[in-house]
Formats: C-alpha cells, structure tokens, sequence
C-alpha cells in the first residue's frame, strides 16, 4: 500500500510540472503575441487556445516566396543560352567548311593572279611565288609544276591549275604554303625524284626544241642535282670548257643514272659499257683533270 502511493505521488508531481512547464510558456509567448487571438466566447469560458509550434513560426518568419523571372528575363537568358550555341555551331561550321575543299573558292584563288586570262603568266607568278614565300628558281616550284603537270615554264593554264590543285587539296594560299614541306619530301623518295627529274627536261626545253640548250640544262641539274651529288661541280665545270651546246634527252637521263650508280672515284665506269658519248667523255676529262 505505501509503495503504491508513492507511485501515485510521483505520477501526480510529474504532471503537475509539465502542467506548470505549459503554462510558464503560454505566458511567455503571449507576452511576445505570438498566440492566436482568443475568441469572445473562448474569454467568457476562460478556455485557452494554445498557438501549435508551426503556427508560431508562421507568425515570426512568414514563408519567403521564390521569385519568378519576368517573362522578358527569361526570354532574355533564353535568347543568351541560343545566341551563344549558334556561335559556337556557326564557327565549327565555318572552320568545317574550310578545311573540305572548295572548287569555287579554288578559281577565285586562279583568278586573284591570272586576272581576265585563263592563264597565270610571269608577272602574276611572281606575285603567286612572293605569296607562298618561295623564290620562282626554288626546287619547289619545279615540284609543284610536276604535280600541276603544267606544260610551259612560268606559265599555269586554268586546267593545270585546277587539276593539280584538286590533287593537292589546296584552294587557298594558306593551305599550299601548309603543303610545301610534303612537295619538298617527294624529291627524296627515289622514284618520286625520277619521274620529277624527267618531267623537268620537257617541262624547261622550248616546245619547238626536241633538246634542252645547255644553259637551261646546267641550271635545271644544279637544281636537281646540285646538292645531291658530290661530282657536280667538275660536271658543271666539264659542260662549261665542253663544245655542247644542247643535251638531248637520252643524254639528260644518263646523267641521273650515272649520278646514282657511279663511284665518286669513277672506278667501277665501264668505258665499253651504254653510256653515250657526252658521258665517256666526261670521264676522260675528269681523270685527265686529276692526273695535272
């Protein structure tokens, strides 16, 4: 009996300071009116309204509205967001559209050096030659013609241009002046230089002429020949003092084929062996050279 009471004792005590715990808060929050407003009748009764903790909250910190973006906002940061795409396509695009290559803008390019002809001539050459950075006696023009499979020294006719230019994917200066190194790589592919070397006797000689004079002749194999082969300078001297005045083609072959095969001593020469005239002769003259 006595436990029991104790019990009953101690629950009793509880509630009654929750009670009074309530109560403390009530006031305090009614001090600061963040109670509801008690109604006319709820006063009469002397009933009490408690204010809930989220209604409280409400009172002190009304909820904040997000705001909306004025319809002209946000058309205007769509018009940014669209504006800055199309840019970044409308560049990629145009940088697509000038790397492929561009028959039209090909011609335009022709026309910027052989003006109202269908032909560039030697003024317009030049400019052509002052514009890639190359000078017109470099060994590059000559590639460059064999690839164009132009006809006439210092000239370039609208189909050359176009044909050679289609092959070498270049429709702007940029891109040719980009392309210069690979042309000057295929001299030193053997059988690349083979067929340059044999372009260029019918590409320098007078189409009327079925030979190369002999002054062309020296300056086109110093081109070609001039820092390849260590037997050019007395070669070069032989033509000079020789009473050559023309090389036929047959001759201007040889010497490519004497240049490759023969030894810097001339010791493995076979005087009775195909080599024509112009060539034994040479020899002769060389190991007379060395014997004074």
């Amino acid at each position: 009996m006595h436990s029991d009471a104790a019990a009953v004792n101690f629950q009793l005590n509880s509630h009654l300071s929750t009670l009074a715990n309530i109560h403390k808060i009530y006031h305090t929050l009614n001090r600061l009116n963040l109670t509801e407003d008690v109604g006319q009748d709820d006063h009469q009764t002397g009933s009490l309204r408690s204010c809930s903790s989220s209604d409280c909250f409400s009172k002190v910190m009304p909820p904040r509205k997000k705001r909306r973006p004025a319809a002209g906002d946000d058309l205007s940061a769509k018009k940014s967001r669209h504006d800055g795409m199309y840019r970044k396509y409308d560049s990629t695009r145009i940088k697509a559209e000038e790397e492929v290559f561009s028959s039209k803008r090909c011609l335009e390019w022709f026309y910027e050096y052989a003006g109202t002809d269908d032909i560039v001539g030697p003024e317009g050459m030049e400019k052509f030659c002052e514009d890639i950075g190359v000078e017109p006696e470099n060994v590059v023009m000559l590639v460059l013609a064999w690839k164009l499979d132009a006809q006439n020294m210092g000239y370039f006719t609208l189909q050359e241009w176009l044909k050679g230019m289609t092959s070498l994917q270049c429709d702007t200066t940029e891109k040719l002046r980009n392309s210069l190194d690979c042309l000057r790589s295929l001299l030193n592919e053997p059988t690349n230089f083979k067929l340059i070397y044999r372009y260029a006797f019918d590409f320098a000689r007078e189409k009327d002429q079925r030979s190369l004079d002999i002054n062309t002749a020296k300056c086109m194999l110093g081109l070609l020949l001039g820092k390849t082969w260590s037997l050019f300078p007395v070669f070069h001297q032989f033509l000079e003092q020789s009473k050559y005045k023309v090389i036929n083609k047959d001759q201007w072959c040889n010497v490519l084929e004497f240049s490759r095969t023969i030894n810097l001593d001339l010791s493995n020469y076979d005087e009775d062996g195909a080599w024509p005239v112009l060539l034994d002769e040479f020899v002769e003259w060389y190991k007379g050279k060395q014997m004074t």
